[in-house]
């Protein structure tokens, strides 16, 4: 159990109606109680709040990036793609520490968000393209260290309701995702994006201490991570698995897409209709909002009906709506469909996660994730540069049907692949 002195740190989430309904109602199959699991669900929920505050600050400077130094479509395509490049590196080392390692969890979550900070703090001093790159790639090394150890934590204490607690662990990154928008778009009016970004690094640090503090006895007692035969053998007793393949190849069009989406939807706002820094802010917020409200729903719904119910209708409903993006091009009507986008942008990810996680052993839920992130960035990586040439030939709309075209792909493997109606519980 956490410490008294621990308990002026614990999250304001933990308090949540929502959070203690599922977890009494879903009894714990280990050895923790069900306030440990709720207080370590509520502060991975805090800290992926805070994570994903800072992913979100880089589409928000990008179009000031790109005007402070004269950019083209194609060199802000492989900012993005830095960006993922990095992530996508570090990512299996990551899981395979976070594995390997759980006693030391804690360290690695603070890291993450240390690292966030410390990201905005060099890209703030930039004076240049290439000077920028580091600063972007630290980006894709939080999320790439972060992401294992979290989802990790979450999969293997939830294994009964492993879509519902992935599910709400995203929606904490919906609630960074949706005030960091319109936060950050409205400061940018009053202060340089280069100063806001400096001023980013001490609360990175301070968090990041909170969060090590706060989770200080939760991993004392971490199993012993497996050893390196059992740990390969796990991932190919996985990557054996057809449906596992067919999962992690829609996320990849999946991702392409929204990549792209996010790579160029802030220039669209920006440049193409003309807004100001806090009208893109808010139309990047509704982006998100929606997710807050669809991501427990979407939990539940895989949980007791199975993975497929959600991802099929989640892949062509964002195939459509990314299509009809160009031509809602003002005032209510670009909100409702950027609002609807929202239900599924970010919310399906944490379903295929769970989906290839109930077919994997428990001792690699770290790397399960991490494998997955793999495969994603290695084919994902070239699409915001793909974007980039598309948009220099045909306009910034493109961006949106190319985008529409890859989760046409997407829901057609997930339309041929079966999957198991009820999780698996480890």
């Amino acid at each position: 159990m956490p410490s008294a002195s621990n308990g002026c740190v614990r999250p304001a989430l933990l308090h949540l109606g929502w959070l203690r309904l599922i977890m009494e109602e879903n009894p714990s199959p280990g050895p923790q109680n069900e306030s440990q699991r709720r207080y370590l669900l509520g502060s991975l929920i805090f800290g992926h709040t805070v994570i994903h505050w800072y992913q979100q600050l880089f589409p928000i400077i990008l179009p000031s990036i790109k005007d402070s130094l004269g950019l083209n479509d194609v060199e802000v395509g492989t900012l993005s793609a830095v960006r993922e490049g990095a992530g996508g590196i570090l990512i299996m080392p990551s899981g395979y520490l976070a594995d390997s390692f759980a006693k030391h969890r804690r360290w690695i979550l603070a890291f993450a968000l240390a690292c966030c900070g410390l990201a905005y703090f060099l890209i703030g001093l930039s004076l240049s393209y290439l000077w920028i790159f580091p600063g972007v790639a630290l980006i894709g090394v939080a999320s790439a260290a972060w992401h294992p150890a979290s989802v990790g934590s979450i999969s293997t204490r939830f294994p009964e309701r492993r879509g519902t607690a992935l599910a709400m662990h995203g929606m904490g990154a919906s609630v960074g995702d949706t005030i960091a928008p319109l936060c950050i778009g409205a400061l940018l009016l009053v202060v340089s994006w280069q100063t806001l970004m400096q001023y980013h690094l001490l609360p990175a640090l301070i968090l990041a201490f909170i969060l090590w503090r706060s989770l200080g006895s939760f991993y004392r007692d971490a199993a012993p991570g497996p050893s390196m035969k059992t740990y390969i053998s796990g991932i190919k007793d996985m990557l054996r698995e057809r449906s596992v393949l067919a999962i992690m190849v829609a996320g990849v069009f999946m991702s392409m897409g929204r990549l792209s989406v996010l790579t160029f939807l802030p220039l669209y706002l920006s440049e193409d209709l003309e807004y100001s820094s806090l009208g893109l802010g808010f139309y990047l917020m509704l982006l998100y909002l929606m997710g807050m409200v669809s991501q427990p729903v979407m939990g539940i719904v895989s949980d007791r009906f199975g993975r497929k119910v959600v991802l099929l209708p989640a892949y062509a409903s964002l195939g459509v709506l990314y299509l009809v993006l160009p031509a809602a091009s003002t005032g209510i009507t670009l909100g409702l469909v950027i609002g609807a986008i929202g239900l599924f942008f970010y919310g399906t990810n944490n379903i295929a996660t769970a989906a290839v996680m109930d077919l994997s052993s428990s001792q690699i839920q770290g790397s399960t994730m991490s494998v997955m992130s793999v495969f994603r960035h290695v084919f994902t990586l070239p699409s915001p540069i793909i974007a980039g040439v598309i948009v220099t030939q045909y306009g910034t709309t493109a961006a949106f049907f190319y985008a529409a075209a890859l989760l046409g792909l997407g829901a057609l493997v997930i339309a041929a692949i079966k999957l198991p109606r009820k999780p698996a519980v480890a």
